[in-house]
This record gives structure tokens, sequence and C-alpha cells, in this order.
């Protein structure tokens, strides 16, 4: 039996475990992934989009574009059966952009390698044990890893969540679905419609030719490999017909079953992703939340193990993360009730879809379901704290620049956008970057409309305003003691 060691390591290989990898790996971390897969492959389509704020976060760190070259944009945000004008959100991002998980993952996958990332694949984590300095790791193989800390980032059964003994409450689940992809010989009925105990619906592939689908099962099923004649009674149960559905390449099961750990973090072992919040794919936000909780997490991860911030820091993850989850898990239930096809819920359907089109209601629905909205309890202050920076044009002392350039690194930004004064930083220098600009327009955040411009503004690596001035430097100190760390003349 051998052994080795990293800084990190990360249980599963999807996109919330290559996010968190190269945040971890962009701040000089030593980080390494464990996957079950001997490839990056995946099994059927997927998750099937990146939503405005998981575009941001991409953009941030400079690689958007990959993603959005092979995507298609959509300006819309679909409920309950209707779609919603999402044009007008304020981002640089104002679209959906479709893509299938397979793709996203590939991208994040070259990322990483770029990143010098090592991942051992044919792997899975068995088991493992923590004391005060470090986490010991079984394997699959016979092999044992030590690490500073232990990200679960396993999905929805996570053997880690389960092994750290983190509770796993919610709602059980009350409807199973079926998701397919596979050939049909007879014409089938494309498009939504809206049964007694959820939607069926059935479009094609971008072959053109081959049918991807979800069906909801006549009653509760469990098991995650249903079988092929499972699907053909589902199908005939919801269209009166299988179309000959034959040459499945890909069988599925889920359940709108809606659970939370009760703590993202258990000593040195933290979970995101699936591994944290299951629920309905409903809205399509599973893989964008485990792309943000990556983006919160890693940063102060990266701060912790290079002995910059307490090991309390970690707790902000969970105390900020977690009511995300939440109110994720509620709005996918709300949803999935929506879904049903019973009179009542179609009366129920057809008067909300009217209510959000009504602008105020529209614009608000659209901020939560693209991420936008988010706002970390950080106290009272300017309307900015807590949430994302937006994307500003600035004009910097080598030309023109967006906000999201100064993020690049993963590495705190104090903008300071006032036209005198200055704010002394020279205890943080080694860690927190300072750059004076200027900007000439209007300050707007999703949902809340215009805001006064502070005359400066400290950015987290993830993007999420930690202090915002408005003609002095009050706060300032405490803010970047708080986020980065006592002054290293002190």
């Amino acid at each position: 039996m051998s052994s080795s060691g990293h800084d990190v390591v990360i249980a599963g290989c999807g996109p919330t475990g290559l996010m968190l990898a190269g945040e971890l790996a962009l701040a000089g971390v030593d980080v390494a992934i464990v996957e079950r897969r001997v490839n990056q492959d995946v099994e059927g389509s997927r998750a099937s989009g990146l939503h405005p704020r998981s575009i941001e976060v991409l953009d941030q760190r400079g690689i958007a574009d990959r993603f959005v070259s092979q995507g298609e944009k959509h300006r819309v945000v679909p409920f309950a059966g209707t779609v919603l004008d999402a044009s007008d959100r304020l981002t640089r991002h104002n679209y959906t952009l479709a893509l299938w998980q397979a793709k996203i993952e590939r991208i994040l996958a070259d990322w990483i390698g770029e990143l010098a990332v090592p991942v051992y694949r044919g792997c899975e984590v068995t088991g493992f044990t923590q004391d005060d300095t470090s986490v010991t790791i079984g394997l699959n193989d016979g092999r044992t890893m030590r690490a500073k800390y232990l990200a679960g980032c396993d999905g929805g059964r996570s053997l880690v969540r389960k092994t750290a003994g983190i509770d796993f409450p919610g709602w059980a689940p009350d409807i199973s679905y079926l998701i397919f992809e596979a050939d049909m010989a007879e014409e089938p009925a494309l498009g939504m419609r809206h049964g007694t105990r959820g939607v069926y619906a059935l479009g094609r592939l971008e072959d053109g030719k081959r049918i991807r689908g979800v069906v909801t099962e006549p009653r509760l099923e469990r098991g995650s490999k249903p079988t092929i004649d499972e699907l053909r009674k589902a199908l005939v149960a919801a269209y009166g017909s299988d179309f000959g559905v034959d040459d499945i390449t890909w069988l599925s099961r889920f359940t709108d079953a809606a659970r939370q750990a009760s703590s993202y973090r258990q000593g040195r072992v933290l979970l995101a992703g699936d591994a944290a919040h299951v629920h309905s794919p409903v809205g399509g936000q599973g893989l964008n939340i485990g792309l943000q909780d990556a983006v919160n997490l890693g940063w102060k991860l990266a701060q912790v193990i290079k002995g910059i911030s307490p090991h309390d820091l970690l707790d902000t993850y969970h105390a900020e993360r977690h009511p995300v989850g939440a109110a994720l898990l509620k709005h996918t239930l709300a949803l999935t009730a929506l879904n049903r096809g019973d009179e009542r819920t179609n009366a129920l359907r057809d008067m909300m879809a009217a209510a959000m089109q009504m602008d105020e209601p529209r614009r608000w629905y659209c901020a939560v379901m693209s991420g936008l909205d988010i706002r970390y309890d950080l106290g009272e202050g300017h309307p900015l704290l807590g949430r994302r920076m937006p994307d500003l044009d600035l004009v910097g002392a080598e030309g023109p620049m967006r906000v999201f350039d100064l993020l690049r690194e993963a590495r705190p930004v104090l903008l300071n956008l006032g036209e005198t004064g200055s704010h002394d930083i020279e205890a943080w220098a080694d860690r927190v970057k300072l750059v004076k600009a200027k900007f000439e327009g209007i300050c707007e955040l999703p949902v809340v409309g215009a805001v006064q411009t502070p005359t400066a503004v400290l950015i987290r690596p993830d993007g999420h305003v930690a202090w915002a001035g408005n003609g002095s430097a009050a706060g300032l100190e405490t803010a970047l003691e708080a986020w980065f760390g006592k002054p290293a003349t002190k």
C-alpha cells in the first residue's frame, strides 16, 4: 500500500470538482482530483446550459469565451410552460447558454489540464479518517492519500457526505421521471405537455433524428437503473404509444426529492455541488449552483491552507452558500408542483404565468433563475455589499478595461473609483491588488436597479463585494482583516 499527499483532494471530476480544482490551482494550492471514470466521457446529455451568473464567474477567470463559442444563446427564461423575456437582465451575459454537460466538462477539464492539476482516474474514495491536521483517504485500489482537506464533489449519493456523518434532510420523492436518448421508429409527439402527475417532453437531438425525452412515471419508482420495458410502459401511459422506441443509448431515473446537507463542512471535510444539495432538474439549476459553490469555497480554502486566514474563514462557506441552496430547493419544489396537469394546477399555472409577464415579477424571477440576485449577508451598508460586483467598463492608467479583467488571477481587488484620495493597503499589498480607475456611467443591479457608484470597492476573488466606500475609508481595514487576514506588518 503506497500513499501520496496533496493540500486538497477533491472526490469527483464533474463540473463542481473541476471548477474547484481550477480555483485552487490558480491560488497556488497543490490540489488533485480522484475520479472513478477512466476519462471525461459523460453518459447522455445530462445538464444542458449555463445561466448568466455562471457565465460571469467563468468570465472572471477569462475562460467564458471557450464556452460561449460552442453554445447557443437564449434570452428567455422558461416558467411553467411559458417563456419570459429576459433580454433586459443587467449583465453583460444576459442569456442562458445552451450547452450540454459533456462539452462543459471537457472545456473545464482542458482548463485544469493547463493548470497542471493531476487527476487520478479509475479511482474511488472508499473511506477516510481525519484528525486536527489532515485527512487520510482510502482508495478502491488499496492506496491511501493524505490531504490537509477533502472536498466531496461526488454527487447526490456522496460517499464523502455519508462517511463524514453529515445529515441530509429534506423532502422525500413523490414523483419519478425517466430521461432517455433513443431512436423512435414512429413519428413522436414532439414538445412538452402536462400530465396529471407531471410533464412529458420529447425533442430531437442535435443530429435531428434521435430523440431526447423525459416522461413522468405513472407511480413513484425507485432505483437509478430503469429497464427498457419500464420506459416503454411509461411512454404508453403518457402518450398511448411507445413510438417504437429502440437503440436506447441513455436511460436514467430521477425524482423530485429535495435534500440538503445540514452542514457543508465537518472538520477538514467540505461538500459542494450535488453532494451538498439535490433537487429536481426543473429550472436547470444544479450544475450552475455547483459551479458557484466552488467559486465561493476555492479562495477561502486557499487562504486557510496558506496561513493567510484562520480556519474559521471556512465557516463563511456554509453561512453564505447554505441559504442559497435552501432557497433553490424551495423554488424547485414550487416549479415541480406547477408542472402537474390536473385542472386546479392548470388554473394556478395560468394565473402565475400571467403575473410573471408583469415587469417587476418577471425581472425578479429572471434574476433568481440566473443567479444574479444573490446577496450574502455581510451586514448593513452600500447596496453593493455582499452582492456580485457588476462588470463595469472602466478606464485605467493603461486604457479601457472591465471589472472582470481584474479578477483573472482569483485575487482580491481594491478598486479606487474616487477622483481624489487614496486607500493605504500597503500591509495587504502581497495579497490584495490595488487598482485606480475611472467609471462614467450608471451602476445598476438586477432587481435593485441603479445605485450610487461607490468611491472605492473591495472585491473578493469570487466577485462579491466585501466593502464599499462612500468618500471615506471607514470600515476598510476591518473588512480587509476579516476576509484577507491580519496585515503583514502586525
